[in-house]
């Protein structure tokens, strides 16, 4: 089995900020409290449509993304939120209950290294609950075929893991997570393996082009906070407005509208037309991430193609 090359990467793809229209209770240890006067600075000026950096309620921060130098490496900055995700490849044996699909594994660890409030190998509500949606959203709703991983029934299978690294926290860390999950799924490229008297031969690049993932559809998180006895809802909260917050709202969904995640975690209720409406809303914002993600994967392609590797990174080996 030989081993897998690297491929050089374009340096960077920028995102133009979006345009348009935390828990509260999960406060670490080590971070510092919102004073009352802040709380209540916070609170008013939402009751006046009015937020600390001026942005609209139903409105994202900027969004940047850029490429590193291997299949699969994104770094994604939204707001003062930087997130880094490494997709990798390895042959495994599948699950017993699973003989024909492939596994795939999402890694959230947060460290000192993204906020103080981290403490290193110590695991938080924060990371429980941003794992689970990012479960829920992008791996249980098959955005990843899994059976596309398949290579020898009962046998041997690719291994997907999504590792997610956060360098800073402002806030919002699902969603940026998400987006830079799908942003990556989309631009790993596997190594081709092939079946040869049983033994599974893994080809490197400079023998045969690397094969892209299977992506079914592209779901994405988008997360609201609610405010004033769940009569205030914002979308991309900071870390202040998160501190602020009485709830979350949570909608997993696509670019055709399906609903892949729903969840309203603590708080007052909130009204049912209010989070039909902020449906509608998350699958707008949907769309125009998918369509900047779409936009900055063809960019690449582009600088690949500059650069002799155009067929690399769009071609499948013939079968």
């Amino acid at each position: 089995m030989r081993p897998v090359g690297k491929a050089k990467w374009p340096k960077k793809v920028d995102f133009a900020p979006l345009t348009g229209a935390g828990f509260a209770s999960i406060t670490m240890s080590k971070e510092h409290p919102l004073s009352n006067p802040e709380r209540d600075f916070i609170l008013d000026a939402l009751r006046q449509n009015v937020r600390l950096d001026g942005r609209e309620v139903d409105q994202f921060r900027p969004l940047n993304i850029a490429f590193g130098d291997e299949y699969g490496h994104v770094k994604l900055q939204l707001g003062k939120t930087n997130i880094v995700v490494r997709i990798s490849a390895e042959v495994t044996k599948p699950h017993e209950d699973r003989p024909f699909d492939g596994l795939f594994n999402i890694n959230l660890e947060l460290s000192a290294m993204g906020s103080p409030a981290f403490e290193n190998g110590r695991s938080s509500d924060l990371e429980a609950n941003s794992t689970h949606i990012l479960d829920s959203v992008i791996r249980h709703s098959n955005a990843l075929d899994t059976e596309s991983l398949c290579i020898i029934q009962g046998v041997s299978c690719w291994s997907i893991r999504a590792d997610v690294h956060v360098l800073d926290y402002d806030g919002n860390l699902t969603d940026a997570a998400c987006i830079a999950i799908m942003t990556a799924l989309q631009h790993f490229r596997r190594p081709d393996a092939v079946v040869k008297e049983g033994q599974v031969i893994v080809y490197g690049v400079e023998d045969r082009v690397p094969v892209a993932l299977n992506i079914t559809h592209k779901p994405l998180s988008v997360t609201f906070q609610t405010f004033n006895d769940g009569t205030h809802i914002i979308l991309d909260a900071s870390r202040r407005e998160e501190l602020a917050s009485e709830g979350e709202l949570v909608i997993g969904i696509n670019n055709a509208g399906d609903m892949c995640f729903l969840s309203k975690f603590s708080g007052a209720p909130v009204d049912a037309l209010a989070i039909v409406n902020k449906t509608t809303v998350a699958l707008e914002r949907v769309k125009e991430i998918n369509a900047l993600v779409d936009k900055a994967l063809k960019a690449d392609l582009a600088q690949r193609s500059k650069q002799g590797m155009a067929d690399e990174s769009r071609a499948e080996n013939d079968r």
